[in-house]
């Protein structure tokens, strides 16, 4: 996921957190967990701990993960997603726009 795509979102999040509070937490807590991943390799590289590159790997992944799992959902009408990008969802491609 593209840095431009994270902050479209967030913009969406910011604009809707009177009307959709859970969304805009949850989206908090998924962009907390994206930048502990980058952070973490400060300690993985200085300290030595190995077993932290997993967390790391996982953490940055997480916004991606995220969207793809709620653009999932609202292609199964299980979950409404009105931050997803309308053209990709037109195009059949990606849905979170790459």
């Amino acid at each position: 996921m593209q840095l431009a795509e994270i902050q479209r979102i967030k913009l969406w999040q910011v604009e809707h957190r009177r009307t959709q509070p859970l969304e805009y937490h949850a989206w908090d807590v998924v962009l907390t967990v994206w930048l502990m991943g980058w952070v973490g390799w400060l300690p993985v590289f200085a300290f030595d701990a190995v077993w932290l590159m997993p967390l790391c790997l996982a953490g940055m992944a997480a916004p991606g993960a995220y969207a793809n799992w709620r653009a999932r959902l609202h292609r199964q009408r299980q979950l409404r997603c009105d931050w997803l990008d309308p053209k990709a969802l037109l195009a059949g491609g990606s849905d979170v726009g790459r």
